[in-house]
């Protein structure tokens, strides 16, 4: 089952925690970032799927080093669609958030401090996609669906978030 019907699934099921209202959220959020950069949607999009790739990676290490429930607390813990400066600082090092910043600006023509700028919005709503399969009575216990799917990926990079956003958003006619 792939990432968007993961999330259609999270939508209609009473024991996750997804809902019409956490996407069209989300989708709001989004607009809101192109409103304030300038950019298009597609472009703030494509942001996101970039970050969410490297989000991806670091839940992955977390994961193995620390087990899945303390990549889904880092997910609980940072989940929105409010800046989140913390959220950024910890999944990836400094180091790691300028390499984020300059594949981000090669890939989309925006400006690395834009894109330093956008960090701190645009991995809380990442995390906010994930915690959309946990459990809605016991979020800890790492029954996650979309987290389990979002990391277990093969990394082909033939469904990713980007992806799962546009039909999200056609979904909700956004």
């Amino acid at each position: 089952m792939g990432l968007f019907d993961q999330i259609l699934g999270a939508v209609t099921n009473l024991n996750q925690q997804g809902g019409l209202g956490q996407l069209g959220d989300i989708i709001n959020t989004l607009q809101q970032l192109s409103d304030r950069t300038g950019a298009d949607s597609s472009t703030i999009q494509t942001v996101l799927g970039i970050v969410g790739n490297y989000v991806r990676s670091s839940l992955q290490e977390k994961q193995a080093t620390s087990g899945a429930d303390e990549a889904q607390a880092l997910v609980n813990q940072y989940a929105g669609t409010s800046p989140n400066p913390q959220a950024v600082d910890s999944l990836f090092s400094g180091e790691m958030q300028q390499q984020v910043a300059e594949t981000v600006s090669q890939r989309t023509g925006l400006d690395t401090g834009t894109i330093q700028q956008l960090l701190p919005s645009i991995v809380p709503v990442v995390l906010n996609f994930l915690q959309s399969g946990a459990n809605a009575q016991n979020p800890q216990s790492g029954s996650n669906s979309i987290l389990s799917s979002f990391l277990d990926a093969d990394g082909d990079g033939d469904v990713d978030i980007t992806d799962a956003i546009r039909l999200v958003s056609k979904y909700l006619g956004k």
